[in-house]
């Protein structure tokens, strides 16, 4: 990768040399880098997978395969299912909201993603009003028994914050643990009896598109959607969970999918399965963020956003700068050099970047990041 693009008058006229740029440059929170093996294999099932009618075996066997491949990958308890719907994570807070909340839920919101589902379910007109639980921006509250509530809602990863929050199973016997886990799934280590319900979208950690939510559920969580599903609570069918859940046992989605993404997201799991699981997933993760914090503690004008070192995301970073250096400079030089999406989350309006380091990212590709970034801000004076 040597390309140079101009972005505009404005960005620094700065080359960074070809033997510091990493392989590949993407490394954006999501939609992040899809590998090129993927999109090879994909094209080679140009036509007698893509164009062809999702109801039919040839998608089917893809959607059993990926259903198989995930329950791996995850080490799925006995009794737990794979059930997949279009719409991504935030068409999931919806299904949720109509299929899996009783009657009162408690968020925490530490982060954009678990602060919307939380506003979401304040608005529905046929729960009461749920418990939320705040923390500052870089931090995450403590998941603590709440009373007279019957589901747990949190994520696994706040991809705006960079905050990770192992999950856990308060003790509630009643209540579901829903995790939304729409950066983690593929790229965290964590213990899969803990959750109830851990759904996510394959666009980040999974290494694919977007447009499909996934969950993994527990029979606990299937029983809630069985037990609502028979009950008067009005809910729209493309929002349903019973007929995701119904749909997902023959392998197949209540409308159209993305044959692409369905079938990149397989792809990925079986990428991961074949070199040793979500251990050796995790560890690339892990391996890319002990460089990259690394590289931060050691700058002289940068340094990790997320303070308390436990709750620092190992998939996505986010890193500090002082104000002698602007973050927003840094990535459109950057940017110029074919290395993108690496800018802040602009909501939390820091001077800030935000970088991936999902499984599909190579950890050298994370050290050469840091080689360009040394190499940017020498340049910049």
């Amino acid at each position: 990768m040597s390309h140079v693009t101009s972005l505009s008058s404005n960005v620094p006229d700065i080359t960074i040399p070809a033997d510091l740029l990493p392989g590949d440059g993407r490394f954006g929170s999501g939609p992040t880098k899809v590998r090129r093996e993927a999109m090879e294999a994909l094209a080679e099932r140009a036509t007698d997978y893509m164009g062809t009618s999702h109801r039919q075996t040839t998608v089917q066997l893809m959607v059993a395969e990926l259903r198989n491949g995930l329950a791996e990958l995850l080490r799925a308890p006995d009794g737990y299912e794979i059930v997949l719907g279009n719409g991504g994570s935030t068409g999931f807070w919806d299904c949720a909201t109509f299929g899996l909340i009783e009657n009162r839920s408690h968020h925490l919101s530490f982060g954009e993603f678990g602060g919307k589902f939380a506003s979401g379910v304040t608005k529905a007109p046929h729960l009461a009003a749920p418990s939320i639980a705040e923390s500052e921006p870089g931090t995450h509250p403590p998941l603590t028994a709440v009373d007279n509530v019957d589901a747990y809602c949190y994520t696994h990863n706040e991809t705006s914050t960079g905050v990770m929050l192992d999950p856990l199973r308060v003790d509630d016997p009643n209540a579901l643990m829903i995790v939304d886990a729409t950066s983690g799934a593929g790229g965290l280590m964590f213990d899969a009896g803990t959750t109830d319900v851990y759904y996510f979208a394959p666009q980040k950690a999974l290494a694919a598109d977007g447009g499909l939510w996934i969950a993994m559920m527990s029979p606990a969580a299937i029983e809630r959607i069985e037990r609502i599903a028979a009950s008067d609570r009005w809910v729209p069918p493309s929002l349903d969970l019973k007929i995701a859940l119904d749909n997902s046992r023959k392998d197949q989605t209540y409308n159209t999918p993305a044959l692409a993404t369905v079938f990149l997201t397989t792809d990925t799991v079986n990428w991961f399965n074949d070199n040793g699981g979500l251990s050796w997933a995790a560890g690339r993760s892990r391996q890319s963020a002990e460089i990259l914090y690394g590289w931060a503690e050691a700058s002289p004008v940068a340094s990790p956003f997320v303070q308390i070192e436990s709750q620092r995301s190992l998939v996505v970073a986010t890193i500090d700068f002082d104000d002698s250096v602007s973050a927003d400079t840094i990535d459109n030089v950057m940017r110029a050099n074919g290395i993108i999406d690496i800018n802040g989350y602009r909501k939390l309006g820091r001077n800030q970047l935000r970088i991936a380091m999902f499984p599909a990212i190579e950890p050298s590709d994370t050290e050469g990041l840091t080689h360009c970034l040394d190499y940017v801000i020498a340049a910049l004076g």
